[in-house]
């Protein structure tokens, strides 16, 4: 079993309650953080920073112990119930599951949303992003939502080159389990595959099951998926941020005074993820260009026509939220 018991209290003179996530030693509080990515992956660097951020700015007061790897948690699903019931402290995870709780998150998951990086960043950190964290604490599911990290942009990367819908047809790709990207696939004319793992996308393109994937240029490249898929696609289809979750049961524990410092640090540590983030697809895409991999960037007019495919997706996954999505259209324009 992966998951850690919880730490054991010692105090000097008696036994101190035991606060969950954690433990208290002497006047400091040890809470757990838990991060299914591994050493030295952009999300898990600013866990630990967001670690150091809050143990020097409460003085030593509170300490977060980062587990990465899975070591706590082995799926992200299986952190978030741990929040809920006070076992952990905090924990980063995809936005995809927190919108169980938030249904208004699965907008921000829609194919060809946003522009660019730039917009999602304005997005995510302007009056819509913000008001979906606030939500997060407010559904009563138990969790509070800290800050927003970048995962980057999900592309396409195939046997063959794809510079327009039409090279899409029949392709097919492998995707998450995830309906909506399936339906994406198949309004572009291609064939969404699921049940094929992270770990088996190479095989399954070299074997000839499927004829490419999607993901981020970081995955794209530590998975050598690149050997046998050359062609990546900049079409940016979606980009669903990371959110690190804190443990309202935990948080409603502390001094009021140190739960400000830990929300303030939160927000601080977004900035050195998107940088992190940053960092890591630029030595990934120069890696595997150096390795002879063909990048095509879409034309304006070439994007256009993969986002009008798109209609259909956002009639049916967006009902209710035209709002939200008619602003999050408009934010910088």
């Amino acid at each position: 079993m992966k998951k850690i018991a919880v730490l054991l209290v010692v105090a000097v003179a008696m036994m101190m309650p035991l606060i969950a996530g954690g433990s208290q030693e002497s006047a400091q509080t040890v809470l757990t953080l838990s991060e299914v990515h591994a050493e030295g992956y952009p999300t898990t660097l600013a866990d630990y920073e967001f670690a150091r951020l809050v143990e020097e700015r409460t003085e030593g007061r509170i300490k977060i112990d980062v587990y990465s790897g899975g070591t706590l948690y082995g799926e992200e699903t299986g952190s978030i119930e741990a929040l809920q019931i006070g076992d952990l402290a905090f924990a980063r995870v995809s936005a995809s599951p927190v919108a169980s709780y938030v249904p208004a998150l699965n907008v921000i998951q829609l194919p060809y949303l946003y522009r660019d990086g730039d917009h999602m960043w304005q997005v995510l950190n302007g009056e819509i992003g913000q008001q979906m964290l606030a939500d997060i604490e407010a559904s009563g599911s138990g969790l509070v939502g800290l800050c927003y990290y970048d995962a980057g942009a999900r592309n396409f990367y195939t046997k063959t080159p794809v510079k327009s819908v039409a090279d899409m047809a029949g392709l097919k790709i492998r995707l998450q389990n995830n309906q909506m990207m399936v339906e994406m696939v198949q309004l572009l004319g291609g064939n969404g595959v699921t049940g094929i793992g992270p770990n088996d996308v190479y095989s399954a393109i070299q074997q000839g099951t499927i004829d490419g994937a999607e993901n981020n240029w970081p995955t794209y490249e530590s998975m050598g998926d690149y050997q046998v898929a050359p062609y990546f696609v900049l079409d940016g289809h979606t980009r669903v941020p990371e959110i690190l979750l804190a443990s309202k049961a935990v948080l409603d524990s502390l001094d009021p005074a140190d739960v400000e410092i830990i929300k303030e640090c939160a927000k601080e540590t977004q900035a050195y993820e998107i940088e992190q983030w940053a960092l890591r697809e630029q030595s990934s895409e120069e890696k595997v260009t150096s390795e002879g991999v063909v990048v095509t960037e879409l034309t304006s007019e070439q994007l256009a026509e993969f986002q009008e495919r798109m209609q259909p997706i956002y009639e049916k996954y967006g009902a209710g939220y035209e709002d939200i999505i008619e602003q999050i259209q408009n934010t910088g324009l």
